[in-house]
């Protein structure tokens, strides 16, 4: 969990560089925020550190690979005794790509991707036994973005470098 010590300009101008692009070289970040690139370094290793950058990943295309299909399933519980533990339960199902709580009738939202409505329709019932849970799940037909770059609100704009 990232501490909560606000990011100074350089700091955010560094995480907004990542965002859009996070194979740029330190020097290129550099030049972007206008410091030195062992400053830069020593400025990423202290948000990583600060869990404030948690991870690299590349972004795979769906249907590259295979899961061309993408549902957004909302699941609320059987009964609503039973322990809120639905995002524990279901953490080794690997269609999963995301699960949120949400305000609203259900409980949790998950994103998932597969390969076919066949597919889908497992996976659905593999959440409903492993949770006991109600599900209501929505196809996404076509995804015009996602992936956008995540870029950090600013205390103060000021501008950076150059």
């Amino acid at each position: 969990m990232p501490d909560s010590e606000p990011l100074d300009a350089v700091d955010t101008g560094i995480v907004s560089a990542l965002s859009q692009d996070a194979r740029a070289t330190l020097t290129q970040l550099a030049e972007q925020v206008g410091l030195s690139v062992s400053s830069v370094q020593a400025r990423l290793r202290r948000l990583e550190s600060r869990g404030v950058i948690t991870g690299y990943r590349p972004i795979v295309d769906a249907e590259a690979v295979g899961k061309p299909l993408a549902a957004f399933i909302e699941i609320s519980p059987l009964d609503p005794a039973q322990p809120d533990n639905a995002p524990e339960l279901l953490e080794h199902l690997d269609e999963i790509e995301a699960c949120h709580s949400i305000a609203g009738d259900a409980s949790y939202m998950l994103f998932v991707r597969v390969a076919s409505p066949r597919e889908l329709e497992r996976l659905i019932g593999q959440i409903r036994q492993a949770a006991a849970v109600r599900t209501r799940t929505t196809i996404a037909l076509q995804t015009f973005y996602e992936y956008r770059p995540l870029v950090p609100a600013a205390s103060e704009k000021r501008p950076l470098g150059r």
